[in-house]
């Protein structure tokens, strides 16, 4: 079984105080795209695919560090989620299988997760799956909605939520699993008519539920799977939590 990943990459630090891309600055002084390549070689995932952007020669120099080799692409505009997947659309053609594709920027994804939500996948038969997260405030993220039998139905935005929707405490963490053939197969149908002119990965399961392909979603144990950062303040939140937790890299 020929399994990969993507990790998205692309987005800007200026808001984090840094000129570098956002997913090198650090917690536990590491970057926090290490973090993520880490849960994905324990978890056994080796042939990982980095959709770089915003000084990218930054993220080029950073793989050059590392003792094994990574591939990376660039996504010149930085378009949405979906547009950068479609970046590494020659990546996921040479290697079909499963891919799991996750942000670079949500540091706490951990290799059990990944490895267990795979093996949701593969056993139910799924063309995607959702990793998602159980979570005490869910305002602002995406709603898991599930159908009777556990699978999903819909990934609602909160401003797209009706006031039942929003009473969902199960949100998206941003991290999903593909079957490469199905994935490609919407690809190219995912547009950019919504408020920001982007393309968001979000709708390729919309896509493949609308094609009646079967789509679920796995539960994290923890809902720091969905943590990020958007400024220092929330950094250093990241390397609070990290310190407490006992966690590494």
């Amino acid at each position: 079984m020929k399994i990969s990943a993507i990790i998205l990459a692309g987005g800007e630090g200026k808001r984090m105080g840094s000129d570098k891309p956002k997913t090198l600055c650090e917690v536990l002084s590491k970057p926090m795209l290490f973090w993520v390549i880490s849960a994905l070689r324990n978890a056994g995932i080796d042939d990982i695919c980095v959709v770089k952007g915003y000084k990218s020669e930054y993220i080029d120099e950073y793989v050059t560090t590392l003792p094994f080799e990574v591939t990376t692409v660039l996504q010149a505009e930085r378009l949405g989620t979906g547009h950068a997947v479609m970046m590494a659309r020659e990546f996921l053609e040479e290697r079909g299988g499963s891919v799991v594709i996750l942000g670079g920027d949500a540091p706490f994804i951990d290799a059990d997760t990944i490895k267990k939500s795979l093996e949701q996948h593969i056993n139910t038969h799924s063309s995607a799956t959702v990793i998602s997260a159980s979570v005490d405030d869910a305002a602002g993220y995406g709603r898991v909605v599930r159908n009777p039998d556990g699978s999903l139905m819909a990934i609602i935005e909160h401003k797209d939520a009706s006031e039942d929707i929003r009473k969902i405490n199960e949100i998206n963490s941003g991290a999903y699993w593909f079957e490469v053939e199905d994935l490609l197969a919407v690809l190219d149908r995912i547009t950019s008519n919504n408020k920001a002119r982007e393309y968001y990965l979000p709708d390729a399961l919309k896509l493949i539920i609308g094609d009646g392909k079967k789509a679920g979603a796995f539960t994290a144990k923890t809902a720091d799977v969905a943590l990020g950062a958007n400024d220092p303040a929330q950094l250093e939140e990241l390397n609070k939590i990290a310190r407490a937790k006992g966690y590494s890299c």
